[in-house]
């Protein structure tokens, strides 16, 4: 495999797309061995069909406001690559979304569905629509119109879309009740639908648990715990809102957590009214954690800073693509940081998660940490073509077990000689392979 060949003629082809080359290029260096070891991956071009989604539907999105106006957004969903499955990926709303981040995104898709074992392939989609500050209804006309143009493309064999940033229960409703109208057929052809119509317990928490998880194997491959460990958590949304309860189960101590106004430090850690508060917080539609500060006495609020410079035992970034860069990480390693995982997509730079490497710290990648999400999910489509609910334990325990046997897939093809877990290289490895052989099963398609 040329790598630097398919990566100049990648970004040739789609210049300005940054998130999209760093992914791919994350991925192709650390299976460039393995293609090169397999002759038939290359006679096939199995690298060239991969990088490249298998189609691109872009639309334009009108709604009319509260005042009458009425406002044009962009609409995108990208098919990646359906090798082993229906298309599966979330829809993202928020004033970043460009087709570079989605690209990025439906191809860590594609591999971190493959990880789950579950019969998945990778799609994403969303509009730079902002719901933030935005009424009920104006974010239901939107919600319709979004998918007006979406429906045709998605179906319960198709494409499985999810929710993302911006996008849960309420807006999985909006758009689930206007594809049941239009269909008129009920499906499951939407994850994180309400408990009454067809969700499944445990997935608002599910990709925070899963993530948990899969620390909780990291700790034990070194024969540690949780137990008395503090943990520095980016973000509070639900993700962090799972992260947070699951580690304290298990007997650690939450932190940090983080706004885009700047981060909390609280050394008693987040208990059960803490996040009962976070949860009220974030559902005024506000980003801002200062609040928190005022509420807890003996808390410290850090304004325009990131959770990175407090000194912790596991950092979880846990918000967005990039939110860790090399001065953090150089930081977080000064301070004696044992572990660090990814649970935001690409959540750290390349030359974080190189520092890192470098100093044989254990690092998670997003596309292994956060498989919770889109694993229950993929139980939500389960149990809706069974006509069925599974109970929370009985969630919960399948949930553990996927995030085990990922991470014994990353053991299996990221272990050195020297005995450090390459988990980036290990989790590429087993989803490219996964996906490559099935495309070659397949043919030329």
């Amino acid at each position: 495999m040329d790598l630097k060949k398919i990566m100049n003629d990648l970004e040739k082809k789609h210049p300005g797309e940054v998130e999209y080359h760093q992914a791919v290029r994350e991925v192709l260096e650390s299976i460039e061995d393995v293609v090169n070891d397999n002759p038939q991956f290359d006679a096939a071009s199995i690298i060239e069909r991969m990088v490249e989604p298998d189609r691109i539907l872009t639309f334009r999105v009108t709604w009319m406001d509260d005042s009458g106006k009425v406002n044009v957004n962009l609409g995108y969903r990208v098919h990646f690559n359906n090798a082993i499955g229906p298309y599966k990926g979330g829809i993202r709303l928020h004033p970043s979304v460009n087709l570079s981040i989605l690209k990025f995104l439906g191809f860590e898709q594609t591999f971190k569905n493959a990880l789950t074992t579950l019969p998945l392939g990778g799609a994403k989609g969303g509009s730079d629509f902002n719901p933030k500050g935005k009424s009920d209804t104006e974010i239901m006309r939107f919600c319709q119109a979004f998918m007006l143009e979406l429906w045709r493309m998605i179906g319960p064999n198709t494409d499985v879309p999810a929710g993302d940033i911006g996008t849960g229960g309420r807006e999985i409703g909006y758009l689930y009740g206007m594809y049941k109208k239009l269909k008129m057929e009920n499906t499951g052809v939407l994850t994180g639908k309400g408990l009454n119509w067809g969700g499944s317990l445990v997935r608002p928490e599910a990709t925070g648990f899963g993530a948990t998880y899969f620390v909780k194997e990291m700790l034990a491959v070194n024969n540690d715990a949780f137990i008395g460990k503090t943990v520095s958590v980016s973000g509070f949304g639900n993700v962090a809102w799972g992260v947070a309860i699951k580690v304290t189960e298990l007997g650690g101590k939450v932190v940090t957590i983080s706004g885009p106004d700047g981060y909390i430090y609280d050394e008693k850690g987040l208990d059960a009214e803490k996040i009962e508060y976070l949860l009220e917080l974030r559902a005024t539609n506000n980003d801002i954690v200062s609040p928190y500060a005022k509420e807890f006495p003996g808390t410290k609020f850090v304004a325009g800073k990131k959770p990175w410079e407090v000194k912790c035992d596991i950092a979880m970034p846990s918000a967005t693509q990039n939110e860790l860069n090399g001065d953090d990480a150089a930081q977080l390693i000064a301070n004696g940081v044992k572990y660090v995982a990814e649970v935001s997509n690409m959540g750290c730079t390349p030359e974080a998660a190189e520092a890192f490497h470098k100093a044989g710290i254990p690092f998670g990648p997003g596309k292994a940490v956060n498989a919770g999400g889109v694993g229950v999910s993929g139980l939500e489509m389960s149990q809706n073509a069974m006509k069925l609910n599974w109970t929370a334990e009985e969630v919960d325990a399948r949930l553990h077990q996927m995030m085990s046997s990922i991470h014994s897939a990353c053991i299996q093809y990221g272990t050195q000689s020297n005995g450090y877990i390459n988990y980036v290289k290990g989790a590429n490895i087993a989803g490219f392979l996964k996906v490559a052989n099935s495309m070659l099963d397949q043919g030329i398609i």
